[in-house]
């Protein structure tokens, strides 16, 4: 299915033209196209806001495992005859739940032996999708698009599917927002204040294990972490205001997907790369931004700097 859409574009499309209003009507006339969009967008959007959450609690690591043990999840789907998105979130899911299991502290923190343990999970993960792959017996065709993501082939049910579970992840982080914002800022105090920190943790690891499982059907397994961590890493860089941050994360993400879609549909590399380029330069862009304008802030403040004629060291204004 995959090599005859892609047989059918290159056939109508030899290329971009270069005007904008042309090029995004020849996307629009495909509708995979349309399809990828779809997904994409729903992707982007839950991904902004939950990658945002993620950054704020540290647990970039754990982000990166649940996206990296979706692609043993579709990998054994494909094994035993089952749907590769019921195995993306199979995979995903099965490794919160054993990472929310970990023993934690009367305040809810995990341990030391946190990091061990995910490890562990990702690493057997990984060897149990090795060997589905080596027992499939088939050609695996789409492998590349499971670990470096693909655009092509996404079905109305997947669209469906996937803008389901993003409204319900929504749904889900709005129900608990304001305390899990409240136990990722401190969660000694949220835990003296009677907030249930360690509940609030094993909730927010599933929710972000269907983000993870979501994204993986896109940028693929190995590139998930762009879209998690780089839209909210940018917006980080542009405020502290968390709901103005959430909100710029969505921006930069829906941007980042749409651009990489289409410069992956004019072109024969995966959309994961793209997704991690553009998302880095966003990235890059904001932390360059916020570096000129705290520069700037300073010399209106009168502080003494390298340039100011006195080989001294800078003092910041406080």
């Amino acid at each position: 299915m995959t090599h005859s859409i892609v047989g059918a574009a290159t056939a109508e499309l030899a290329g971009p033209t270069w005007n904008l209003v042309v090029d995004v009507q020849r996307m629009l006339a495909l509708h995979f196209m349309v399809n990828a969009l779809r997904a994409g967008t729903a992707v982007a959007v839950v991904a902004a806001v939950v990658g945002w959450f993620m950054v704020m609690r540290q647990q970039s690591f754990v982000g990166h495992t649940l996206a990296v043990v979706s692609f043993p999840g579709a990998a054994v789907a494909i094994w035993i005859g089952v749907s590769v998105t019921l195995g993306f979130f199979a995979g995903s899911l099965g490794a919160a739940l054993v990472i929310a299991a970990a023993p934690r502290t009367p305040i809810g923190r995990v341990r030391s032996q946190e990091s061990a343990l995910i490890g562990t999970v990702q690493a057997a993960a990984l060897a149990l999708g090795a060997i589905a792959v080596a027992l499939y017996g088939g050609f695996l065709d789409n492998l590349t698009g499971l670990l470096f993501g693909s655009f092509l082939g996404v079905s109305d049910g997947q669209v469906i599917v996937l803008v389901v579970v993003s409204i319900g992840v929504l749904a889900a982080v709005c129900a608990m927002g304001r305390p899990l914002l409240f136990s990722s800022i401190d969660e000694a105090v949220a835990d003296a204040r009677g907030l249930p920190v360690r509940l609030l943790s094993a909730g927010f690891l599933i929710v972000l294990a269907l983000t993870a499982a979501e994204v993986s059907q896109v940028t693929g397994a190995l590139l998930v972490f762009a879209l998690l961590v780089m839209p909210a890493a940018a917006a980080q860089q542009m405020t502290a205001r968390p709901g103005l941050a959430i909100v710029l994360a969505i921006v930069i993400g829906v941007l980042v997907v749409w651009l990489a879609l289409s410069a992956a549909f004019y072109s024969t590399w995966p959309v994961g790369f793209y997704v991690a380029t553009f998302g880095f330069a966003a990235y890059v862009g904001a932390a360059a931004g916020r570096r000129a304008v705290d520069r700037w802030g300073t010399r209106r403040r009168g502080a003494p700097t390298l340039f100011s004629g006195q080989a001294k060291a800078v003092v910041p204004a406080c």
